[in-house]
């Protein structure tokens, strides 16, 4: 091999180095996710106050409290 092709094959490994690192597959992302249920009961007693406080009307009411009645 000629002088001219290693050094041509020993700049393109130093310059394909750098690049690898582009790639990106070291980096983590984490996404937490919370799941939280709430009971009917609580979603009734929060409807409840809703409508007591004047937040929705009484047939806003009665429609959400029939859906949640229906969930299973």
């Amino acid at each position: 091999m000629s002088k001219i092709s290693l050094a041509c094959l020993a700049l393109a490994m130093l310059a394909a180095v750098p690049l690898a690192a582009c790639g990106g597959s070291g980096s983590t992302s984490t996404t937490a996710v919370q799941n939280t249920t709430v009971s009917k009961g609580q979603q009734l007693i929060d409807l409840k106050k809703a409508l007591d406080t004047g937040a929705i009307s009484q047939s806003e009411y009665d429609a959400q409290r029939q859906k949640i009645l229906a969930a299973p």
